[in-house]
């Protein structure tokens, strides 16, 4: 067609109002044990919204960046335990952590989608978490140094993403109806 285009090919974006530290925050309100998806654990890079929009605004008047396809991770590798275990901390809570098997997670997965507004977690999700993010598939250009993201998943940006404290309950659940 002849347009200029860009293509950001983004794994776990996480800031205020996602549904990562969203959910994780009210699942740690909610329930003493945190069930870790699968038996082994794989790597994911969470990416800071903020570092995702700086980027975005960037690619409006950076030539480098027209027409291509790019990876955009967070400058860490951690595992989802590692980021919960993070969460948890900020938050003041000590679950107990427990390995689960990927098909008991799918079951929550499938009754969560059936009951709730906006599922603990979604049988996509799931699917993503236990294959891990750390690369873009198929593999695609990387960012320019100047403009790779640079945010942690640190204690201060958690705590810039957390909703308001508090845990799931009824006013989440499809059937119950809330003013």
């Amino acid at each position: 067609s002849g347009l200029d285009y860009i293509i950001f090919k983004c794994g776990v974006i996480y800031g205020r109002g996602d549904h990562m530290l969203d959910h994780l925050s009210h699942a740690l309100y909610t329930f003493p044990v945190f069930g870790l998806v699968g038996m082994k654990e794989k790597p994911m890079r969470p990416l800071a919204v903020e570092d995702l929009v700086q980027v975005i605004a960037a690619s409006l008047k950076d030539e480098r960046l027209t027409r291509k396809t790019l990876s955009m991770t967070g400058p860490e590798e951690i595992i989802l335990g590692e980021a919960v275990r993070r969460v948890a901390e900020v938050l003041g809570r000590r679950p107990l952590f427990i390995r689960l098997p990927i098909v008991f997670h799918f079951g929550i997965a499938w009754l969560a989608e059936c009951t709730m507004k906006i599922p603990l977690v979604a049988l996509a999700q799931l699917r993503i978490l236990s294959e891990g993010i750390v690369e873009a598939l198929p593999p695609c250009e990387t960012l320019p140094e100047d403009l790779r993201p640079a945010k942690c998943f640190s204690g201060d940006q958690i705590r810039r993403g957390l909703p308001e404290p508090g845990g799931f309950g009824f006013r989440d659940l499809l059937w119950c109806k809330t003013s």
